[in-house]
């Protein structure tokens, strides 16, 4: 064959690929991970250096995850955090978890995660919507047998009729678990939040799961600029011993299993079993507020209230929609703060009050039809603000929030004008009135 002559396939196409090169030495594929250095978790979250990618949510608890130095993820696929749980198991091929596999269904990845969790190795999981619901029951026992497991909830809707479209309303169900809860509004959020809850979860006073909700699809699809440490550092391993419960072994059954039969029965000591034992999970919720604030930065953001007439105070997707909406009110020559909740579980009752104190309007927009962020303002500040709180703009079943639902709502507050968009039944009087309130408790 000539110099110039091109070879063709059958159909004529010029043939363009070339043979893989050959190397002498086969790569190690877990080289990359079996050269990360453990680095202290003040470190990771106060000294590191960090660099700013472009990515997306689901890319950012990818990466949060290969800094964890995680033991043991399990998944199950729904939306939309499928593609979280895939790129787990990229990072597994590449060394950076120890073991994955596909569970059978919810109710097993669930029940799998609290064995591995109980035998002493760091646990992750992922779930969405129905799924949270379908693996509720065993998430639930999680913090009654201290299991510091992190668990990523892409909310999506649960009602009927179906749809994989955004909403948190699940957010509701994992509230009163006894689990601590962060809900992220971006990308960094993801990050940031995965990562400090494994470091956060492990402490000996607290010893409980932590729950990273987002806003499906709003977060886990869309891209935004992360700010990471080095993928060459991680947290150092889990130390079960230092945990507030025994591990299980051939010693030790499951933590507040009773190993007796008539103690199981419904007489006194079974009910005073666990009612001190609940005492206890939630008396570990609240020792979790110091490690929040020295590795998250607190448990809420503050912008511009210390003067503000107005507050919006928001989680979620909600924050970023509100902090349009406030910049849209100082344009019309209104003083409008936001307060962006970060943490539902322990919720940031202190701070609110103290932030709240001289507010004439507070609005609460969300991204669920029951208002339970409104409901847990209404009763950390109820008394120690003589606020108006309006429960709403709310918007469900996926629909995004126009901001200007939420700009209406504090013109409307501020001059007495009857909302569009949200019924009265939602809204309670600035004046501590014993009749407003009454209606106002009974319609959330």
């Amino acid at each position: 064959m000539s110099e110039t002559e091109v070879k063709s396939n059958p159909q004529g196409d010029p043939i363009t690929s070339v043979a893989a090169p050959t190397s002498a030495k086969k790569q190690d594929p877990h080289g990359e991970a079996k050269r990360q250095k453990v680095v202290t978790p003040e470190y990771m979250f106060l000294e590191a250096p960090r660099t700013k990618e472009f990515i997306t949510g689901s890319e950012a608890a990818k990466e949060a995850i290969r800094r964890s130095n995680v033991d043991l993820a399990i998944a199950y696929p729904i939306t939309p955090q499928s593609e979280t749980m895939q790129l787990v198991g990229v990072l597994y091929g590449e060394g950076y978890v120890k073991e994955y596999y596909r569970g059978e269904e919810e109710v097993g990845v669930m029940a799998a995660i609290a064995g591995g969790s109980r035998a002493g190795v760091r646990c992750y999981t992922a779930t969405a919507g129905p799924g949270t619901l379908r693996g509720l029951e065993g998430i639930a026992s999680w913090p009654g047998h201290r299991l510091p497991v992190v668990a990523m909830f892409t909310c999506r809707v649960v009602n009927a009729p179906l749809a994989i479209q955004p909403d948190n309303i699940e957010v509701a169900y994992l509230l009163n678990c006894g689990m601590i809860v962060f809900h992220a509004e971006n990308q960094q959020d993801m990050f940031d939040f995965t990562l400090a809850g494994f470091t956060i979860s492990e402490k000996n006073d607290v010893t409980l799961p932590v729950g990273v909700c987002c806003d499906g699809f709003f977060v886990t699809h869309a891209r935004g600029y992360v700010r990471m440490q080095d993928r060459g550092i991680k947290l150092p391993p889990r130390e079960a011993w230092r945990g507030a419960v025994p591990v299980l072994d051939a010693e030790n059954p499951p933590a507040r299993l009773s190993r007796d039969a008539p103690v199981q029965k419904s007489n006194f000591m079974a009910y005073n079993i666990h009612a001190v034992w609940q005492q206890e999970v939630w008396a570990a919720v609240e020792r979790s507020r110091k490690y929040i604030n020295q590795y998250m930065g607190g448990l809420l953001t503050a912008e511009n209230v210390d003067d503000a007439e107005v507050i919006i105070i928001a989680s979620g997707s909600a924050a970023a929609q509100s902090r349009e909406a406030v910049r849209l009110c100082k344009d019309k020559g209104m003083k409008v703060g936001l307060i962006k909740v970060r943490s539902l579980r322990p919720f940031p009752t202190k701070e609110l009050r103290q932030l709240c104190a001289k507010a004439k309007l507070i609005v609460v927009p969300e991204f669920n039809y029951v208002g339970w962020l409104a409901k847990e303002v209404a009763t950390a500040i109820y008394g120690f603000s003589n606020a108006k709180i309006i429960g709403g703009p709310r918007v469900y079943g996926g629909q995004s929030m126009p901001v200007e639902l939420i700009v209406d709502e504090v013109e409307s507050g501020l001059t007495g004008k009857k909302s569009t968009n949200v019924a009265m039944s939602q809204v309670m009087g600035g004046a501590v009135n014993p009749d407003e309130v009454a209606q106002f408790m009974r319609s959330i």
